[in-house]
């Protein structure tokens, strides 16, 4: 006597469950040019690894001898996996069984696979796919009755944020709570074509009064040019590889620091282009992205959200195989000049190195905050003294490397609220509460307008001004620690990494906001 028999009969019910919604739901899925939740899961860990909670769990049919016939399973798929050898937990959405909507789930399920990356202290990876455990009116029927809103699990997933890496990957059309779960999230990704994102889909958009297609509503392109999500990919395999890039640069939970991984790239490298990578005239701009690929380690620069908030650069990198959180002006936009929509995507990457001690690199040419009626309207000086205040009360370590401008209040932007900083100059570097272009006529006004030629006078006095304005006098007064050779910025941020390293065990100054 042993137990086979119930062995072959549990077996029999998690085959039943991997048939998920069926062939003809299965094939429909395909033809939409997506995977199911179950080759996602494949796809994106490592091979072998995955261990599936819940394996069974769904809604089973039984004959009148109470044989079961069938299975319709969760349409939740959960369990342990490891990623590059890194232990993780995976949820996803089985849009074939129900859309992923509440009716066709077990809300203990979704609980569970929602909470146990905390538990454990491990990354979470959600591949969302439908309304992720959300409503749908087809389940009202089925109850008998309406209910007031209210998702218990909610806040085990918002609170997930300031405990463990969360990636959310929304791969189909996702609306209500699903849509909430790929926001609530440290790095989110959607794929062009096949994934949307809203409040709620086209037929309750409809009934409000917009006729309006999925793609037009909330198409991937929209809202990673509004800074709902982070990135935007072309396809399912490039999702699954930034997902498992972005967790190389993170520990697995806020008990443990950032790993560093070995480093082949010389510390000593110097760039020659860096000599003259910003031009001597202020007014003309330059790509910084080729300036952070030459300084950081090679290949190591992942950045996210490049589509929004663009004159700020965000992302993650590496020095001598240290991480740390990069940020970047990019003159290309606004001249480098902080918009609301800079603001907010700079206190997104701050929160991002605060709960996971993430010492930060900011590379600097700042003209000030984004000027005139429309930025005024926007609301600038809340967001930006938003951005500032964040940035003042974070404890990691910070660097500071003003490459061009730093004026005004955004210029305070150059260094964090930790007493563990470096800040060096690049000799091109300008500085003070207003530029001299945009300052000199507002001081020298009466003299200007006195002078036989208005515009020689301006101009004699800016090129007087521009002597005082150079960073060596303010060397001199040591209003700043040091001017470098801008091809020595690699090897003083490499130490910079090494000495910030045991200095990143500090208590958080505040945690992660979605």
């Amino acid at each position: 006597m042993n137990w086979q028999a119930e062995i072959d009969e549990y077996a029999h019910r998690q085959e039943l469950a991997r048939q998920m919604g069926g062939e003809e739901k299965v094939a429909r899925h395909h033809a939409n040019g997506k995977l199911t939740v179950r080759e996602r899961i494949d796809a994106l860990v490592d091979p072998g690894s995955f261990d599936e909670a819940g394996s069974a769990a769904g809604f089973p049919q039984y004959d009148a001898d109470g044989r079961i016939i069938g299975l319709t399973p969760a349409n939740v798929v959960c369990g342990r996996a490891r990623i590059a050898g890194r232990e993780v937990f995976v949820t996803g959405d089985d849009f074939t069984v129900r859309g992923g909507a509440n009716d066709g789930g077990l809300r203990e399920k979704f609980a569970y696979a929602e909470t146990q990356a905390v538990r454990w202290g491990v990354p979470l990876v959600r591949l969302v796919d439908g309304t992720g455990g959300g409503g749908s009116v087809r389940h009202l029927e089925t109850l008998g009755r309406t209910y007031l809103p209210d998702v218990p699990v909610f806040a085990e997933v918002v609170a997930t944020l300031t405990e463990v890496p969360v990636v959310a990957l929304g791969l189909g059309s996702v609306a209500g709570l699903g849509a909430a779960r790929v926001c609530a999230s440290h790095y989110s990704v959607m794929v062009r074509g096949t994934s949307q994102l809203f409040a709620a889909g086209p037929p309750v958009v409809a009934r409000a009064g917009e006729e309006v297609d999925k793609e037009t509503l909330g198409g991937a392109e929209i809202h990673a040019k509004n800074g709902t999500i982070d990135d935007a990919v072309d396809s399912e395999a490039e999702a699954f590889e930034r997902a498992r890039r972005f967790l190389s640069y993170l520990p697995s939970s806020t008990r443990e620091l950032p790993p560093r991984i070995a480093c082949e790239d010389p510390v000593d490298r110097r760039e020659e282009s860096l000599i003259g990578a910003i031009p001597r005239d202020a007014r003309r701009v330059y790509r910084m992205r080729p300036i952070l690929e030459s300084i950081f380690d090679t290949g190591s620069v992942l950045e996210i959200g490049r589509a929004w908030g663009r004159s700020v650069i965000t992302g993650l990198a590496r020095l001598d195989g240290w991480p740390v959180a990069v940020l970047a002006s990019d003159p290309y936009h606004y001249g480098g000049a902080w918009t609301v929509d800079a603001s907010r995507k700079a206190i997104r990457l701050v929160d991002l190195a605060e709960t996971f001690r993430l010492p930060v690199v900011h590379l600097v040419d700042i003209p000030g905050f984004l000027i005139g009626t429309a930025a005024e309207r926007d609301g600038i000086m809340r967001y930006g003294t938003q951005a500032l205040a964040a940035i003042r009360s974070s404890t990691v370590p910070w660097c500071g490397v003003i490459v061009r401008k730093a004026f005004g209040m955004a210029a305070l932007s150059q260094r964090g609220g930790s007493d563990a900083f470096q800040r060096f100059a690049w000799p091109s570097a300008q500085w003070g509460s207003l530029p001299i272009a945009g300052g000199v006529y507002a001081a020298y006004r009466a003299e200007i307008d006195a002078a036989p030629d208005p515009v020689a006078r301006q101009a004699e006095i800016e090129a007087r001004l521009e002597a005082v304005q150079s960073p060596i006098r303010t060397a001199e007064a040591f209003g700043v620690e040091e001017i470098i050779d801008p091809r020595d910025t690699r090897r003083h941020l490499c130490r910079f990494a090494a000495i910030a390293a045991p200095l990143r065990a500090g208590a958080r100054g505040f945690g992660y906001r979605p």
